[in-house]
């Protein structure tokens, strides 16, 4: 049952507009009538087409983290990835090791490269293979460059030494080319080459070889303050030219020393009552043979022989010396 509620209204709220008393009493009677209808239900989430869609990007997400898992397995599995490294590359305490074939398409700061103790260190390019050296400022101060057609090194001075790093066998620079070695042997059949003059103490050939110094369109000079010496001690001395050959003394004097002295081709002249010579090769048929001749000289030099006689028969009027 439902208490009843008596509301006094004065006079004054009995003005036009205000609420009349039984209006009051049933709004109240409505308020506090207790509720019988059932409560309505609200759902809360996300469905329809936005809740597919939500499916669908979730196991896209899902099936993107599967693939990005197995290329990763699968790049770790072919790179061969390990604690100690990747593929051929290891990472030692001494720095890191390479084993096999690498190929390096950008620049490699290292500052040193070893190779293994049993096997060489080989560096391949398809051009060229160039080490470049620079200073601390960036400038160039020396470069090799290894070619097809030529080995090139470029740098104040070269040098090459032996084995063991102390004897420096070849340096060259500027000024001058040294060769520090016991021998230089040139082995090509054309010998060696020289556009210039060469300086030496010594030229020797090999055991049972022949040494030859020869100028094919020039003269060939032999200079020395102290003298030159020229020696064949189990051979020949032979000198041969086409036209003179000089043998000058300014000081001193020419000393032939031997057993035999042999100078072949003299003019012969004959000597007659009159102290005249004649120019012909042989005593008159008449006279007796001459087996004994007398060697002359002109004064411009000339050398001849004159029929020996009690005195002498050289004259310096002879017809050799004024028309030779």
């Amino acid at each position: 049952q439902m208490d009843e509620k008596w509301i006094i209204i004065s006079e004054e709220d009995r003005r036009p507009g205000a609420m009349t008393r039984e209006q009051y009493i049933l709004a109240t009677q409505q308020n506090s009538l207790p509720r019988t209808e059932h409560p309505q239900f609200y759902p809360v989430g996300i469905y329809g087409w936005r809740k597919r869609c939500l499916y669908f990007f979730v196991l896209l997400l899902l099936v993107t983290m599967i693939v990005n898992l197995a290329m990763t397995i699968w790049i770790l599995k072919v790179m061969n990835f390990t604690v100690d490294g990747m593929g051929n590359l290891r990472v030692t305490k001494k720095g890191i090791r390479l084993e096999g074939i690498s190929e390096f398409l950008l620049p490699l700061y290292v500052k040193e490269i070893h190779s293994r103790k049993d096997s060489p260190l080989v560096l391949q390019s398809d051009r060229n293979v160039t080490v470049n050296a620079r200073n601390h400022m960036g400038q160039l101060t020396g470069q090799l460059t290894v070619g097809a057609d030529a080995v090139e090194a470029q740098c104040k001075r070269f040098e090459v030494r032996a084995s063991d790093g102390g004897k420096v066998l070849f340096s060259a620079d500027e000024d001058e080319i040294v060769i520090g070695a016991d021998r230089l042997k040139v082995t090509g059949t054309e010998g060696a080459v020289f556009g210039h003059s060469v300086e030496t103490p010594h030229i020797r050939a090999e055991p049972s070889q022949d040494l030859k110094l020869e100028s094919p369109t020039r003269s060939l000079v032999m200079e020395a303050p102290r003298g030159v010496q020229v020696n064949a001690a189990a051979g020949d001395l032979k000198a041969t030219c086409r036209k003179e050959l000089h043998l000058q003394s300014t000081e001193g004097e020419i000393f032939l020393n031997a057993d035999t002295i042999r100078l072949g081709n003299l003019p012969m002249g004959s000597f007659s009552s009159s102290s005249s010579f004649s120019s012909s090769s042989s005593p008159s048929s008449s006279a007796p043979r001459q087996t004994i001749y007398e060697l002359c000289a002109c004064p411009n030099g000339k050398l001849y022989l004159s029929p020996a006689g009690a005195g002498s028969t050289c004259q310096s009027s002879s017809n050799i010396c004024l028309w030779s």
